[in-house]
């Protein structure tokens, strides 16, 4: 699990975690010729979901170009998705559902508190990697984690 400060350590730009953004956006990303900065909401009361929020703010520093705010355009939407990508990797990697199986997680509220990310963060994590990976992977040559239901199974 990565913590917030880490996380925040990972990148060498300016950020705001107490930026007074329109209510409609969590976090954004700006990039001029000359400065970078991420701005994460002040309404964002939990930590855990300003590091989610920070995460995929994350993915666009390293993932996306330009303004892709108008997210009728089709190519701001994959962008937007490569961000979100980018941080379900991060903040959900597959070593982490096999540690927390192997910590005797039960659920997805407590893997959620486990890897100390929201329920809904999570959810759309496992659903991106059972749409990428389909309902199973076989993993390390030691592992199968199972996507739908959510599970993990150990090679003897």
């Amino acid at each position: 699990m990565i913590s917030y400060d880490n996380l925040a350590k990972d990148i060498n730009i300016m950020f705001d975690d107490q930026a007074d953004l329109p209510l409609r956006f969590k976090g954004m990303y700006i990039e001029t010729s000359d400065k970078q900065m991420i701005l994460v909401s002040k309404y964002i009361r939990s930590a855990t979901e300003k590091k989610c929020v920070l995460a995929e703010e994350i993915g666009h520093f390293h993932k996306t170009v330009g303004n892709i705010v108008d997210q009728q355009i089709i190519d701001n939407k994959k962008q937007e998705e490569t961000a979100r990508r980018w941080a379900y990797e991060k903040l959900v990697p597959l070593e982490g559902i096999i540690s927390a199986s192997k910590a005797g997680v039960k659920n997805r509220f407590e893997l959620a508190d486990h890897l100390d990310i929201i329920e809904d963060f999570l959810d759309e994590a496992i659903e991106f990697y059972r749409r990428k990976y389909g309902l199973l992977l076989n993993f390390d040559e030691k592992y199968v984690i199972y996507f739908d239901p959510l599970g993990v199974i150990e090679y003897f």
